[in-house]
């Protein structure tokens, strides 16, 4: 296929078969050619006919590989994000960008030797309600922002034995590098980060509680996950001085992929879940409606990313933003472990 982006998907886990995969095959000017996996007949169960390797080496032998995806456990991101780089290959690292900060800095100058391009896979920058909020900060409606609060919480009392709750892991190495990375991007670092984490499951090995408070001169970011809330609808609850807006309900991107909905289907992005929209007006009374969400779009970010190789646009995650998440992901640790607040 001439012109076209040669990718290799390390990985094929949730990550891989269920975001990966899908946006590859979505985006114009990329096609994914190789599935580095120990279980064939997974991949091929999805992707007939796809080339599978058992390992990375093996997939950077392969000269029609110009961009290595990276979707495998959190451990391994930095070690096979240099090893591609080095290989001359640009890379796309699945949340969160490593383990330590260090590491991802480290991922970061590899970048620059090989003179190659790395990004993050932030999607849920992307998602529905989030860019229905950006918009609506970005047009002053709420006024000045004083308290932002954006939860990802859900019910799943029973501890389930796989690497994202094994020790080491846990919740907000999960859902974290989501919340903070959003938050970045409506308002950059904060001055301190205040953490508290816990494990509120019998039989839990990480923490399964995330409470995280950004502070800004005035304004207060709120980040929560949890694993044991029965009523987990909340996600946005953000307040101005012109108004609030509230959210339940989540981006319903993930859950179409989930169900084997490709991108570009009827209706896809389309959250049906309404916003509530709070505006002071005359004499400060508030009025309340309903208020639709702009579509979601997924595919926004493999799109740029081959803009990106191809020279046609910026990179969809600077790398620079990807390392300030890593920054307040390594502050959250040392706050929670200390007992007190710490600058990012």
């Amino acid at each position: 296929m001439a012109g076209m982006l040669g990718v290799g998907l390390v990985g094929y886990g949730l990550a891989g078969r269920v975001f990966h995969a899908p946006l590859i095959g979505a985006a114009p000017g990329l096609t994914l050619r190789s599935v580095v996996s120990r279980d064939p007949a997974k991949v091929w169960a999805d992707l007939p006919g796809m080339q599978v390797v058992p390992d990375l080496a093996t997939l950077l032998d392969d000269d029609a590989i110009d961009l290595v995806v990276i979707a495998t456990p959190d451990a391994l991101h930095a070690e096979q994000a240099i090893a591609a780089l080095r290989a001359g290959r640009h890379v796309v690292v699945d949340k969160p960008f490593a383990l330590t900060l260090v590491d991802a800095q480290s991922v970061a100058d590899a970048a620059d030797a090989a003179g190659r391009s790395v990004t993050v896979f932030h999607n849920r920058r992307w998602d529905a309600d989030f860019l229905t909020l950006r918009r609506l900060i970005g047009q002053g409606a709420l006024g000045e922002v004083i308290q932002f609060e954006s939860h990802f919480d859900r019910f799943r009392p029973q501890v389930i034995d796989r690497w994202r709750e094994h020790a080491g892991a846990g919740v907000w190495n999960d859902l974290g590098p989501h919340l903070i990375d959003q938050a970045l991007v409506l308002f950059g670092l904060p001055d301190r980060v205040i953490a508290d984490f816990a494990i509120q499951r019998p039989g839990g090995q990480s923490p399964d509680y995330a409470h995280v408070t950004l502070v800004y001169p005035r304004l207060r970011v709120i980040l929560h996950a949890s694993m044991m809330m029965p009523a987990s609808a909340l996600r946005f609850a953000v307040h101005g001085t012109k108004g609030s807006w509230i959210k339940h309900g989540l981006d319903p991107q993930e859950n179409a992929l989930r169900a084997g909905t490709l991108p570009g289907a009827e209706g896809w992005g389309i959250d049906r879940v309404p916003a509530h929209l709070s505006l002071v007006g005359e004499g400060a009374g508030v009025e309340t409606r309903d208020a639709p969400c702009d579509p979601g779009d997924y595919p926004a970010f493999y799109a740029g990313v081959a803009a990106m190789i191809a020279g046609d646009g910026p990179n969809p995650v600077p790398v620079s933003q990807a390392i300030d998440v890593m920054r307040v992901i390594e502050a959250s640790r040392r706050s929670a472990d200390e007992g007190r607040s710490v600058a990012p």
